[in-house]
């Protein structure tokens, strides 16, 4: 895939970093929730024989530093963030946009706002549970989420996120047995854990998606769960968002983490639905 750039750009408010690998149409990768560029480690280099593909770590997160003191949340400006990083990259041209979990909702808002700045939009499990019929639930859920965090700190606030939402099996392994590099993903993303249930979890959840705005570029969004995940909570906004669009539901490999799980299939899938002009 050649040499990895690694770059830095100023947004209101924060300084982002960013990595580009490998040269044709740009692709960018949006990490959700507390991760960041690393992330997308798996799958990079298979894409990067295709597309110039663009990895960052969303405000707050890792390497993008806020300017100031941390603030809740802005779907907007997260989706501000996006278009900035597709203009320094790509210009004037489009560029193919996937995002998992609240890296899917980031695309969500970014193809209703700038719909001419996507070519297409890959919106892997977004969290977005007020389409919901139980949104209630599901609110519900997340301030408990919350409060669990406040009161009883990072680790019990893990297990109640994680056991709610179905992602227990997506787990890393102990920082022991991972590899240096991914010792180092998961360190970062351990430490970016206490920002994003302070201003993220209840932002990103709250989003309600324009749906009248997305049904004017259905053609250009491919709603997409994982096989193992489907069923769990992070993955039911899409069927929503999917039956509003008129399309069916794409399935990737593995879980919501399946871009880390199944790497090479996962990037072969994405890459194969890129290809398309329309589901």
């Amino acid at each position: 895939m050649g040499a990895k750039t690694v770059n830095k750009l100023a947004v209101p408010g924060a300084t982002l970093h960013y990595e580009i690998a490998g040269s044709g149409p740009v692709l960018l990768l949006i990490a959700g929730d507390g991760a960041d560029a690393g992330v997308y480690s798996g799958i990079v280099g298979q894409l990067a024989a295709e597309y110039t593909v663009v990895t960052y770590d969303p405000r707050g997160n890792s390497r993008s530093r806020y300017d100031g003191k941390p603030a809740d949340e802005s779907v907007a400006q997260s989706a501000a963030d996006a278009l900035a990083l597709i203009d320094a990259v790509a210009g004037d041209e489009p560029a193919d946009v996937f995002g998992s979990g609240s890296g899917a909702i980031t695309g969500l808002e970014l193809i209703t706002r700038h719909p001419d700045r996507v070519r297409m939009l890959v919106a892997h499990e977004p969290l977005c549970t007020e389409v919901l019929a139980d949104a209630a639930d599901a609110r519900a859920f997340f301030e408990e989420v919350c409060s669990t965090y406040h009161e009883d700190g990072l680790t019990a606030a893990d297990v109640v996120f994680m056991m709610g939402t179905g992602m227990d099996g997506d787990a890393m392994p102990p920082m022991v047995d991972l590899l240096p590099e991914y010792r180092e993903l998961a360190e970062r993303m351990q430490a970016n854990a206490a920002n994003f249930y302070e201003h993220k979890l209840l932002p990103y959840t709250r989003y309600v998606p324009d749906l009248p705005a997305l049904k004017a570029v259905a053609d250009r969004v491919v709603p997409a769960a994982g096989l193992e995940s489907y069923a769990h909570l992070p993955a039911r906004p899409i069927g929503v968002i999917a039956d509003q669009l008129g399309w069916p539901v794409v399935m990737f490999p593995g879980g919501h983490g399946g871009y880390s799980s199944h790497p090479a299939p996962f990037a072969t899938h994405l890459a194969q639905l890129l290809k398309t002009d329309t589901l």
